[in-house]
């Protein structure tokens, strides 16, 4: 498994998290912090110049308002202005000018500008407010030559009594640049706390992710053992934290991995084994038909080493490519013989399909199950034979005895008392003798593809109901027939006729064979894509290994029996047929004394089907 790059790391990520969430942290008090001492310590000193200010024109506005009396010692008001302006040091980074009416320039304490007294002022503002009249202006600028931060204020000295006269301007200059350089430092100092800050808080970080990450790191090593089938390491366990619990419930997950891949692998070898000894060929392949599993029997059937197929087709393996187009008619196919005879030798092989669903029931695999039945098919074949140049050999000499018994029984026997029950036992089995004819000359047809059927779309239950309705009206009055039949719609494609003919030879053994007071169970449930139809007896049932026989053709469980009440032993022979032949599987389950199921599945009408019609 590849290393988790630097970057993606969960320790690194731990580390960026907390470093980012602190300097979030100091950005916001940071910024908080530096607004608020900004804004304090602007309208601190500003509101201190205000202060001076106002005191100081308050100074002005006296002398400038005082009448003189004439001493000739008597301080004018214009020095009296020079001596309170020059009260105020420009080292105090306040430069001060009073200003007349006329813009000139009547006292400054600035010492490199004394030169300007009794000069117009030149500067742009105080002319302009000059020009307006009474109203103070205070700004804000910035100086053109040093580029420092000026707070400036323009305000007027009133005439004493008379508010809206005034007698002079007092020109203010204060260099606010020094708080802003304060600020600075200050800012200068907070970062430097900052990056000390986050160096600890990385450093600690590192210790914390540390902590967080050791153990998870420890599940991962742990989780790779794992997957390479190692479960014998444990994960240690560091505290009883949400990564202590995770740890402990990692280590009981290995546990229990442990035991289930034991069991998984004994199971493997068990069914290894049994695939191993099996006579029967196995063949396991994926949704797509690509064969993923085949044991040696499979491989000696069809003459290829198992190892050389996996991958391959099934379709190709076993040579269907003229018989199916796509492996979900394997579905429906059931089973089939594939015909692998060469020039020299016949070898036919019988091939079971099955399909493998998940839990919500989609296909996953098929499983096919292949035999040799060369021989059997060869018996079935020579049984097939004879069945058919018997039924055409018996037919026309048991109709001629037919014909001859009827007129017997018409009188023309003389004894009165044997020749009736004779000729009736004669007319019975010459009966049964042409019943056995028309079967075996029916399933000859069947097997030459002869029989042709007349299918249409038919809702199942409500003709089910139709064949039961005519079996009650002629059932001995000590046979109970019992319906189990849903109420929905079943569509199924049919032939009216023969799967009338399936239904009357199934019933009809049912009733044959049912005890008095017995009861016959009819039941049609829906199985996804088919109808099961389940016709119960509580006869007196037919032995497990007898069970797969009874639709092989002349075959009776209970011979005596069966030739009491008329069977032929092709009736269920029929039925499998022609239950085939509709694409439909038919089979039975049967308990000795406690009577005989007879199952047989009909396909839905689907969009396949509908072409058919």
């Amino acid at each position: 498994m590849n290393k988790v790059g630097f970057f993606r790391s969960i320790q690194i990520k731990f580390i960026i998290i907390y470093i980012l969430l602190l300097l979030i942290a100091i950005q916001v008090i940071g910024s908080f912090f530096t607004t608020e001492l900004e804004n304090q310590l602007v309208k601190t000193y500003k509101d201190s110049i205000n202060d001076r200010v106002n005191l100081i024109s308050h100074n002005l506005e006296q002398a400038l308002n005082r009448v003189p009396s004439g001493a000739e010692d008597e301080v004018t008001p214009e020095e009296e202005v020079r001596g309170i302006i020059s009260e105020v040091a420009s080292e105090d980074n306040i430069k001060l000018q009073v200003i007349t009416n006329q813009s000139r320039i009547m006292a400054t304490n600035d010492y490199q500008s004394q030169s300007d007294v009794g000069k117009k002022i030149s500067n742009e503002l105080v002319q302009s407010v000059l020009t307006q009249g009474g109203t103070t202006e205070i700004k804000e600028m910035q100086d053109r030559e040093t580029k420092d931060q000026l707070y400036v204020i323009v305000k007027p000295l009133y005439k004493e009594g008379e508010e809206n006269v005034t007698v002079g301007w007092l020109y203010v200059v204060a260099n606010i640049q020094r708080v802003y350089d304060q600020l600075d430092n200050i800012n200068d100092i907070f970062l430097k706390g900052s990056l000390l800050a986050i160096a600890v808080s990385a450093f600690i970080g590192i210790l914390v992710a540390r902590t967080i990450t050791k153990p998870i790191k420890e599940m991962r090593r742990q989780a790779q053992l794992m997957a390479r089938g190692d479960f014998t390491q444990k994960v240690n366990v560091y505290g009883r934290d949400e990564i202590g619990h995770l740890a402990d419930t990692f280590n009981d997950l290995n546990s229990r991995l442990k035991h289930s891949y034991a069991t998984i692998e004994e199971e493997r070898r068990k069914l290894s084994s049994v695939l191993s000894n099996m006579s029967d060929g196995v063949i396991a392949t994926d949704n797509a038909g690509a064969v993923t599993l085949m044991n040696e029997a499979a491989g000696r059937l069809i003459g290829h080493d198992p190892d050389d197929i996996i991958g391959e087709l099934l379709i190709d393996v076993l040579q269907l490519e003229d018989k199916i187009v796509d492996i979900t008619e394997l579905q429906e196919s059931g089973s089939m013989i594939i015909d692998f005879s060469s020039e020299e030798e016949e070898f036919l092989v019988k091939a079971n399909f099955s399909t493998v669903a998940d839990d919500e029931e989609e296909i996953t695999g098929f499983i096919t199950v292949i035999s040799d039945v060369t021989e059997q098919e060869k018996v079935e074949q020579e049984r097939r034979d004879f069945v058919s140049n018997v039924s055409h050999e018996l037919r026309t000499p048991l109709t001629t005895m037919r014909s001859y018994l009827e007129a017997l029984t018409d009188g023309a026997w003389k004894d009165k008392e044997i020749a009736p029950k004779f000729l009736d036992v004669a007319q019975n089995e010459t009966d049964r003798m042409i019943r056995m004819v028309n079967d075996l000359l029916q399933l000859s047809k069947m097997d030459a593809k002869e029989y042709p059927l007349q299918k249409e779309r038919t809702e199942f239950v409500s003709y089910f109901h139709h064949i039961i309705d005519r079996f009650e009206m002629n059932t001995p009055e000590h046979i109970t027939l019992h319906r189990d039949l849903p109420r929905g719609k079943y569509l199924v494609w049919l032939d009216k006729d023969k799967m009338t003919q399936v239904l009357d030879n199934i019933i009809s053994n049912a009733i044959k064979y049912s005890p008095e007071g017995g009861t016959i169970q009819l039941k049609v449930e829906n199985n996804r894509h088919h109808i099961l139809v389940s016709i119960q007896d509580q006869g007196m049932g037919i032995a497990y290994d007898k069970l797969e026989k009874i639709f092989e053709r002349f075959y009776r469980a209970d011979k005596a029996r069966t030739r009491k009440l008329g069977g032929t032993g092709l009736g269920l022979a029929i039925a499998k047929e022609l239950v085939e032949v509709h694409h439909g599987k038919i089979w039975a389950k049967s308990v000795e004394g406690k009577g005989t199921t007879i199952f047989f599945t009909l396909p839905l009408m689907n969009k396949k089907w509908r072409g058919e019609r």
